[in-house]
């Protein structure tokens, strides 16, 4: 069994910014993604619900998307945070990330039933710009790949 993510970047999340459907805390339909630090690598652990299937026995590749999708701008949102001199759980408030590209490779079909397994590899490339590579694992055995490039949330996403 994967260890789980024990403080996710998306608990400290403020609640306005705490609603994706990926990975909103608040969202009650979503999918609670939960991105963590394992080592100098990121982690997000989900096990698909059965509405998830795309055929009997398979994960729908759509599911494996938003999953890298939430992992890449949750990782960017940790990294930043780190440079930041803080950590999850430190009692302030992240940088919250959007998405302004993401790529998906799906290298073979990923078995239903078993914890899917999102690892991060964080790049900055611009002070607001982060890069994200990640590879999905299901039973120790990549499955995706993808590449998310995340920048900072700008200030008209705020209602207000």
């Amino acid at each position: 069994m994967e260890p789980q993510v024990i403080h996710a970047i998306q608990d400290d999340y403020p609640d306005e910014f705490a609603w994706c459907y990926g990975c909103g805390r608040l969202n009650e339909q979503g999918h609670h993604f939960r991105t963590g630090w394992r080592g100098d690598k990121t982690v997000t652990v989900y096990t698909p619900r059965p509405e998830h299937t795309a055929i009997p026995g398979f994960v729908y590749g759509g599911l494996i998307a938003s999953l890298i999708d939430c992992h890449g701008t949750g990782s960017a949102a940790l990294a930043l945070h780190r440079k930041n001199g803080h950590e999850p759980g430190s009692g302030e408030t992240p940088p919250r990330f959007v998405t302004a590209s993401l790529h998906v490779d799906f290298v073979k079909p990923t078995p239903h039933g078993v914890p899917l397994v999102a690892v991060g590899t964080v790049t900055e490339i611009h002070p607001k710009k982060w890069k994200v590579d990640t590879e999905v694992f299901a039973n120790g055995e990549l499955c995706a790949r993808g590449q998310v490039v995340a920048v900072v949330m700008p200030k008209t996403f705020v209602r207000g």
